[in-house]
């Protein structure tokens, strides 16, 4: 039977067909999950957390007490039902900094001690003791250590809170000048109209090297991918060595002889170089982040320890992957390790501000845990509830769901005879014997693939 020649090969129906299902479907997945979590966060964003302090310690007006700082959380909290893109909590200042330095919110909004002396002091008919009225201000907060993004979203609401209670103060306050005999000058009444001045500050700072809070991201994408790659390779070089593929050298192909043993043990194989694998990949990515580029890192032996975890669950993810579905699990370990996972990370765009089912995924995907133990350990101090705890668990989680799945379908395809490449002997169609012992004079005798 002659060979087929390329131009023939081309003309083949099922090489197109197959190979545009493919490619249309990937094109089309990718584009949907990556822009598609993304294109809209304004739209989508929903209880984006942020924390409202009062420290207004109110005072004597006219003989009554004022406290214009629960005047300006009234308006805040009064103008938040009607829209649910931001939840307001309320806390003192200190309970602020513990959640800004915990990642649990995205930024503050900061009501100073002497709020209500400061404001009503712009109308006071006594100067200030050293002549010259004090400017009251309100503190917006940030945290890009939360995500840059979300932090940004923060403190635009913030700063529009801000400026709307001084506003409805300016209102008020000129209301008061109006009543005083003396006629205030023009400049005077424009200062009243808008009387608080709102400073912007680093709630928890990063430091210069830390992709201004996305080198957590960064480097959980790079462990990600690190994970994937090396089990491609652990899986190509286990079936080199099994004889199942060639290598190929340039010009020169090489093939070894075929040993035929099970798919459980060749999925074991496979893990087990993983694990070793991991060693080398977790401690050479933070010698290239750490050491060579200076990357902002502490609690180092930690972060190796959880650089070399996450390889190796990701790597051991992918070979159950493999192992299950053959050349197609490849495809899938993408769609689930990158495709669905980095717009649903929240490392960018923060999870309140994507469509509802990239938040379901996100209560599950890997890329978001393992972000987020990053982020504890870059720029929290490795606290446990500032994610840490969460991504170990997750990770434990992952590992045993990996491990059971890949070795339960090996095991079955095993039982059913369905083996990589047919033993010797064995009728087409037919279960295969049980696999002879690498040791046997068949283990060693040559087979085509």
């Amino acid at each position: 039977m002659p060979h087929p020649t390329p131009p023939s090969v081309l003309r083949r129906p099922q090489l197109w067909i197959g190979t545009g299902l493919i490619a249309a479907v990937v094109s089309m997945l990718f584009a949907l999950l990556y822009v598609g979590g993304n294109v809209n966060p304004r739209g989508n964003l929903r209880d984006l957390p942020v924390a409202l302090v009062n420290s207004d310690s109110g005072a004597d007006v006219n003989g009554r007490r004022v406290n214009l700082g629960e005047q300006v959380v009234s308006g805040i909290q009064k103008a938040a039902k009607g829209d649910k893109s931001i939840d307001w909590q309320l806390v003192s200042r200190e309970e602020a900094d513990k959640r800004l330095g915990r990642g649990k919110v995205f930024g503050a909004l900061v009501i100073p001690k002497d709020f209500t002396t400061t404001v009503t002091g712009l109308t006071a008919p006594q100067p200030a003791p050293q002549g010259k009225a004090v400017p009251p201000a309100l503190t917006v907060l940030t945290n890009q250590a939360a995500g840059s993004i979300g932090s940004s979203m923060s403190s635009q609401a913030a700063q529009k809170a801000a400026h709307a209670a001084s506003a409805q103060l300016g209102q008020e306050l000129l209301k008061q000048a109006a009543a005083q005999k003396s006629p205030l000058p023009t400049a005077a009444q424009l200062k009243l109209a808008d009387p608080v001045t709102v400073n912007v500050a680093d709630g928890h700072p990063v430091g210069s090297r830390s992709a201004m809070g996305l080198s957590a991201f960064y480097y959980a994408l790079v462990l990600v991918v690190c994970g994937m790659l090396g089990a491609n390779v652990v899986n190509s070089q286990v079936d080199t060595a099994l004889g199942y593929l060639h290598t190929d050298f340039g010009p020169v192909r090489k093939r070894e002889p075929v040993q035929h043993t099970s798919r459980v043990r060749t999925l074991g194989i496979g893990m087990a170089l993983m694990l070793g694998l991991s060693l080398v990949m977790g401690t050479l990515v933070e010698v290239a982040t750490v050491g060579i580029l200076d990357m902002d890192a502490s609690h180092l032996g930690l972060l190796w320890l959880y650089s070399v975890a996450t390889i190796a669950v990701v790597g051991i993810g992918s070979l159950a992957l493999f192992a299950a579905f053959g050349t197609p699990g490849m495809l899938l370990a993408t769609i689930v390790f990158v495709a669905m996972a980095v717009p649903s990370s929240g490392a960018t765009v923060p999870v309140q501000a994507l469509p509802g089912f990239f938040r379901a995924l996100a209560e599950f995907e890997p890329l978001r845990q393992i972000t987020e133990g990053l982020r504890s350990l870059l720029y929290y101090g490795a606290q446990a509830d500032a994610g840490l705890t969460r991504a170990w668990a997750s990770m434990g989680v992952a590992l045993v769901a990996a491990l059971v799945f890949g070795f339960v379908v090996t095991t079955l395809y095993d039982r059913r005879g369905l083996h990589r490449i047919p033993l010797p002997g064995a009728e087409a169609g037919a279960p295969a014997e049980t696999p002879p012992s690498p040791a046997s004079p068949e283990a060693a005798a040559p087979a085509t693939a």
